[in-house]
């Protein structure tokens, strides 16, 4: 797999990704729930010290989605699908380890896999045989694990902007992007560690986001507080960001689930030519790209996103409710 630094996505060392390495004091996580948590909020311990916060709401008996956010992020990225959605679908949205306000114990070892478990076992503890299952970035990365060991449960699999392409053989797009390279050695987690993460937040999400209207200076510090949430550091700068058994694109072509892969063309962190090249390896795979659209679509362009999901999950059997 391919790790070297892609040039154009050396500006994401922000607020995406930076944070992982900041430096400054850790924000209790019972602070960051009285300024962040939503009245949707909930949490479940699936394992002993490790406290999950999601949201749950929307139409009880509707289809069910849970959404996974990408590196950095938290629930707080979906809040534009779900404020369009939340009368057709149940939806549910993930904080992982290490991520807005989930809280886990000390040397807690992150993983994409990992990762993809947790959310069979949210998925156990809100009762679903099946669901949709979407994911941004990293998340669509924990998505696609997930899919590929777990067909069975889903009804459809949404990538949006997703990591994970790992690219042929000579194929520079492979391989995790910018500073997610540094991210798995120790001199690079050592480099990040010397930064201030209100250094590179604003620069950072304005190339994720495109439009700089959307980088509100509440937007800013949402992202610049929950990267300093208790433990949160440690565990961003300790994961593994690749599958435990390498991927190939043969482990794509063998995906068996309804896929919708969506891009922004403009995307400085994944290239849309990585969605292309997911949507050709999976059998059946409906593309859509957006040519204004940056890394994070569902929050820039949430009118256009929501019209094509909804029109891709319409086409689906109805839902199975429990």
């Amino acid at each position: 797999m391919n790790v070297a630094l892609k040039p154009a996505v050396s500006g994401m060392l922000g607020a995406c990704l930076i944070l992982a390495g900041c430096a400054g004091r850790e924000i209790p996580m019972t602070e960051l729930r009285l300024t962040y948590g939503l009245p949707s909020s909930h949490t479940f311990e699936p394992e002993p010290g490790l406290v999950v916060h999601y949201t749950e709401e929307g139409k009880a008996d509707g289809r069910t989605l849970i959404l996974v956010h990408g590196f950095a992020a938290s629930v707080h990225a979906w809040r534009p699908w779900v404020e369009r959605l939340d009368e057709e679908y149940r939806i549910i949205a993930i904080d992982l380890p290490g991520h807005g306000l989930t809280l886990a114990p000390k040397d807690y070892q992150s993983s994409l896999d990992r990762n993809a478990a947790l959310v069979g076992k949210l998925a156990d503890h809100a009762g679903l045989d099946r669901f949709v299952l979407a994911g941004n970035s990293m998340g669509g990365a924990v998505s696609l694990s997930y899919a590929m060991k777990n067909p069975a449960r889903l009804e459809a699999l949404v990538l949006v902007d997703a990591a994970g392409w790992p690219g042929e053989e000579g194929d520079e797009r492979g391989g995790p992007p910018g500073a997610f390279a540094l991210l798995n050695n120790g001199f690079g987690r050592f480099i990040l560690k010397m930064f201030d993460v209100n250094m590179f937040v604003g620069g950072g999400l304005k190339d994720a986001y495109l439009d700089e209207t959307l980088v509100t200076d509440d937007v800013v510090a949402r992202y610049a507080n929950l990267a300093m949430g208790e433990g949160h550091r440690d565990i961003l700068l300790t994961q593994r960001s690749g599958p435990d058994t390498p991927w190939t694109p043969a482990d794509f072509a063998k995906i068996s689930v309804p896929v919708l892969v969506m891009s922004g063309e403009q995307d400085k962190l994944i290239p849309v030519e990585d969605a292309r090249a997911i949507a050709a390896a999976i059998p059946g795979a409906q593309l859509v790209t957006y040519p204004e659209g940056g890394h994070l679509p569902m929050e820039q362009l949430p009118d256009e996103t929501v019209r094509d999901l909804r029109a891709y999950l319409s086409k689906l059997a109805p839902a199975q409710t429990p």
